[in-house]
């Protein structure tokens, strides 16, 4: 695929992007150098190549989900927050149905 400057012309102003003819023409060997470094990249053989998102192993830290009971931190007050509900539903706040 070849860039000229009538398919930069129309990705400048598709990304709303003021650009004067000099820049335009300075843009047109950039995005087929870009181009090429792409289709380079396509002839790579990944066949046996996991798809991975990180060089090296993330895991995740996860807590415990719990339920602090005590008072002073701020578990076990569902009863507590739900009187002040105007409608509680099954331990839940109720809240109206939205269908569009």
């Amino acid at each position: 695929m070849s860039v000229d400057t009538a398919t930069v012309r129309k990705i400048a102003g598709l990304a709303r992007i003021a650009m004067r003819e000099d820049e335009i023409a300075a843009m047109v060997p950039e995005l087929n150098g870009i181009l090429k470094w792409v289709e380079q990249l396509g002839e790579v053989d990944v066949s046996g190549v996991e798809p991975m998102t990180a060089v090296i192993p993330n895991t995740l830290r996860l807590r415990a989900d719990v339920v602090d009971a005590d008072p002073l931190t701020g578990g076990g007050k569902r009863d507590a927050v739900l009187a002040n509900a105007p409608a509680p539903e099954h331990g839940f706040y109720g809240v109206p149905k939205v269908i569009e």
